[in-house]
């Protein structure tokens, strides 16, 4: 008997209609991404640095909260669950997030601890594009305290066993410590589907449903070159007997991506439409939001793949930080 086709790209659409009643939890590092614009006018007196005077300035959801706002465009049911500070720039955070049809019910205040944030300034000349000069980072340097960490495993248990899917998205910045993983592996023994975007640490993601490298976190969370004869292979195998991942999603750019999974054959998807992007910012996040909500709708891994690969190539195509909107993925899903 011959394999199953994979499913065509109108198969995938048949999903969309299921997002609204599916759930997501988003568990991981919410971040501010502060945009402050303003237009160059001269050199300083005070050092050989340029003058900007201040037009305008905006606040977006970076980190989790991109991979959130992602998963709200696409009409799914959004828990956010992490972590803010108790300063100006958290709130500002949780009203963006809120305001995006997010629940922030879960999302903690620690007293005391700064809000996580990206400020980005952009400056021209009159008439010209903003171009990034610089951007400074806050990052709280404290470990986060024992009872917000146990709080944060609790609710990870309580709120991911009631949703179709849990998308764990990592940035480094401590949410996703040993007790919080292990909270996610209950979860998903309790068969909810677990999905892991981490920039720094796949291989401490252990026993789950997918982890999302990209070809040069591959390479490095495997300890195998991607070059000569299945380089890609070779590495992917590697990191699945690693992790013990169910699915193992490669993005690979201009080469689409890959679905690995133990004992079945690789699924290699083209990119989809143009490979001229404008911005690649953020598209991991709207592939790995993109793949939860496949799963959680009932897509199986490969339905689910392709969905994301779709959005990916949606979003690249729009500067800055972007989500993908349903009715776009709709759209593009029929017409292609």
């Amino acid at each position: 008997m011959s394999a199953p086709l994979p499913p065509t790209l109108k198969d995938v659409a048949a999903l969309l209609p299921a997002f609204p009643a599916s759930e997501v939890v988003v568990v991981g590092d919410f971040v501010a991404d502060e945009y402050v614009y303003g237009e160059t006018e001269r050199i300083s007196r005070e050092a050989p640095v340029l003058i900007v005077r201040y037009e305008s300035s905006e606040l977006k959801a970076g980190g989790a909260g991109n991979a959130a706002q992602n998963l709200a465009a696409l009409g799914v049911k959004v828990r956010a669950l992490g972590v803010v500070g108790d300063d100006a720039l958290g709130t500002a955070l949780l009203d963006e997030l809120e305001g995006g049809g997010i629940d922030v019910g879960a999302l903690l205040r620690v007293k005391g601890r700064a809000t996580e944030a990206k400020t980005r300034i952009l400056a021209g000349g009159r008439s010209t594009r903003r171009q990034q000069m610089l951007r400074l980072d806050r990052a709280a340097r404290d470990p986060l305290p024992a009872a917000v960490v146990r709080k944060l495993a609790a609710q990870v248990g309580r709120l991911g066993r009631g949703a179709g899917a849990v998308l764990a998205s990592d940035y480094g910045s401590g949410v996703a410590g040993p007790e919080v993983i292990e909270a996610l592996q209950r979860v998903h023994r309790a068969g909810v589907p677990v999905c892991v975007d981490s920039r720094y640490a796949l291989v401490r993601f252990k026993g789950l449903t997918m982890v999302k490298p990209n070809e040069v976190e591959l390479e490095a969370a495997s300890g195998r070159s991607l070059s000569g004869p299945d380089g890609l292979g070779r590495a992917a195998r590697a990191l699945i007997r690693k992790v013990g991942c169910e699915v193992l999603l490669v993005t690979r750019g201009r080469h689409g991506m890959s679905v690995f999974r133990p004992g079945r054959p690789p699924v290699h998807l083209a990119a989809h439409g143009s490979l001229d992007a404008v911005d690649v910012t953020g598209a991991g996040d709207t592939v790995a939001a993109a793949f939860a909500a496949g799963l959680a709708a009932g897509g199986d891994a490969v339905a689910a793949a392709r969905l994301a690969n779709v959005a990916g190539a949606l979003q690249v195509l729009k500067p800055g930080t972007a989500t993908v909107s349903r009715a776009e993925l709709d759209a593009e899903l029929r017409r292609a």
